[in-house]
């Protein structure tokens, strides 16, 4: 079996949470910038430092405290990114909360179930209709209905005042003292719901031991990256990853941890126009991003690039999804840096990552401090370390099985991912084991309950989902020859006809199936496109298995036009 091993690394002392880390950056450094705010009227940036960070999270943890939060109680949330969530988020950690992240494009049908199989008992969104939505779906858990994330700046800016006797904090603070001190490194931390070869997405379990483990370790691997540079210049970045997503949070607790400048933005949208006022001189983006990002400046000179990046862009971390070549070299050629790094959220984000000083390109790093990357013998990818999940939450239980064996952080996960070790223990990622599509965009989209769906329709013989590293989603229909003939004389599309899977009528029928279908999903894992073919998908073709499986493989060889045709 070969291995690759990144000894030593900071561990989580095991009487601590990762509250300790906001704590230790207040103590070390309370007057540097910490986090900034770009959603203040009238203001480009709000910039908050260590320590008012570490005092503005503490008065919102009083007030989860005095709504009676308690160690363990779950507590969902729905938005984008932005400075309420990462207040919310480091507030309810330090009193023991487990933190339940809810993609704000989610299906009315995913919100329930994480809401209901988490047990939330306590939920935030951004928007009045989110907090409708999650108050509706958690009804029958909720200690009360939604809050809007509002509500957070709300108890800020009340802090000290009128309604904020001294008396009353003085105690709140004594009672978030005591309930911090009893929050320990192996307490869980976030469930982070994550699509499943089922549908139904998966709840992570992840510790404040994974979360450090992760976040610290990527510090730590990629040198003074997060931190202050030999002339003194702080690191700065713009977070705009979704903190409902794992690599988010991993990379806002990074941030933390080093005392990097982080400029909070909703998403990949508002970058682009706010990087020549923030000025970042690192980012972390999925691959979509970057392809987006390449698209809008590719026409500009050198040095307009370099302006429009705000000239002091020299690394990005990409991570969620494989990266084309071209766009690293695009990147490269404007002076930016590209690392690779692979991770997937059984190990809180971060496996292996790729440094400024050492970058592989074709490779997606060697592993962070304390972690150890193996290849079994049919190729998998395993992983062991202080960042691996303890399991999956389900109705309130623990649940492990193959993904991860073993006691404690000698487990080896199961990543479902195949590739190899270079000589120099550099991890090559050459493809996947799961039934699970990562687009380009670093969004896991499970194509078979999409799939099943689209079968349903009584034209529709068979349905290929298909978005590995792509911008979206999209699908491959084949058609029911006993049902499809007299639909198709009834409706005037005759198979005589050049080009009759084309006909508006088939394509505005099938389109029922695909809407159907999506109903299921969040706009990310939607199908964007579908092609009909002429033929269908069987056993005797070698496109399904003697149980009827589909050979993705070899569908997507056989019907490589048809695909490229969905990407023009």
């Amino acid at each position: 079996m070969q291995k690759s091993t990144s000894a030593g690394g900071t561990a989580l002392p095991d009487d601590q949470g990762i509250w300790s880390v906001v704590e230790g950056g207040a103590q070390a450094h309370p007057e540097r910038p910490l986090l900034g705010r770009t959603d203040i009227p009238g203001e480009a940036i709000r910039e908050i430092s260590s320590g008012e960070f570490a005092e503005q999270a503490r008065t919102v943890a009083a007030e989860l405290l005095a709504l009676g939060v308690g160690h363990g109680d779950r507590v969902a949330v729905m938005g984008r990114t932005g400075y309420p969530w990462a207040l919310l988020s480091v507030a309810a950690l330090g009193v023991g909360a487990v933190i339940v992240p809810v993609y704000p494009t989610a299906s009315a049908v995913q919100v329930r179930h994480v809401l209901t199989d988490s047990g939330a008992a306590w939920a935030f969104a951004e928007t009045d209709e989110q907090v409708r939505q999650v108050s509706e779906a958690g009804a029958a858990g909720l200690r009360r209905p939604a809050w809007n994330l509002g509500q957070v700046d709300e108890w800020v800016a009340a802090a000290g005042g009128p309604t904020d006797p001294g008396a009353r904090r003085a105690a709140l603070d004594e009672e978030f003292a005591q309930r911090a001190g009893k929050v320990r490194a192996d307490d869980l931390a976030m469930i982070i719901y994550t699509s499943g070869t089922t549908g139904l997405p998966k709840g992570c379990m992840l510790t404040h031991r994974n979360m450090f483990a992760s976040s610290v370790g990527t510090v730590e691997q990629t040198g003074d990256l997060f931190g202050t540079a030999e002339d003194g210049t702080q690191a700065t970045t713009a977070l705009c990853l979704p903190l409902s997503h794992v690599f988010g949070q991993t990379i806002l607790f990074a941030c933390l941890h080093a005392g990097t400048r982080t400029i909070l933005l909703p998403g990949v949208p508002e970058l682009l126009p706010a990087m020549p006022v923030i000025r970042p001189t690192f980012l972390a983006l999925v691959p979509y991003a970057l392809e987006k990002i390449r698209k809008r400046v590719r026409d500009l000179p050198d040095d307009a690039i370099a302006a429009a990046f705000g000239a002091r862009l020299t690394q990005v971390i990409c991570g969620g999804a494989s990266l084309d070549d071209t766009t690293a070299a695009f990147f490269a050629g404007a002076g930016v840096n590209v690392l690779n790094c692979y991770g997937l959220t059984e190990a809180a984000t971060a496996v292996t990552v790729n440094a400024p000083a050492t970058n592989r390109r074709g490779t997606v790093g060697r592993p962070i401090p304390g972690t150890t990357v193996a290849i079994a013998d049919d190729g998998e990818v395993l992983v062991q370390g202080a960042n691996v999940s303890p399991g999956y939450w389900s109705a309130g239980e623990r649940a492990v099985g193959r993904d991860a064996t073993g006691p404690g952080e000698d487990r080896w996960l199961y990543t479902g991912d195949v590739g190899h070790l270079d000589p120099d223990g550099y991890l090559v990622i050459t493809g996947r084991r799961k039934e699970i599509l990562v687009t380009s965009g670093g969004k896991n989209v499970a194509p078979t309950p999409l799939e099943d769906r689209v079968r349903l329709h009584r034209l529709v013989s068979n349905c290929m989902v298909v978005g590995e590293a792509r911008s979206f989603v999209s699908a491959l229909i084949t058609l029911d020859q006993a049902a499809f003939p007299g639909w198709a004389a009834a409706n005037g599309v005759r198979l005589s006809a050049p080009d009759w899977w084309e006909h508006p009528r088939l394509l505005a029928e099938l389109q029922l199936a695909v809407d159907d279908a999506n109903s299921l999903v969040s706009r990310a894992e939607s199908i964007r496109k579908f092609r009909v073919l002429d033929t269908d998908f069987t056993v005797e073709n070698g496109h399904l298995t003697p149980s009827m499986k589909l050979r993705r493989s070899i569908i997507e060889r056989d019907f490589t036009e048809a695909i490229a045709f969905l990407y023009q």
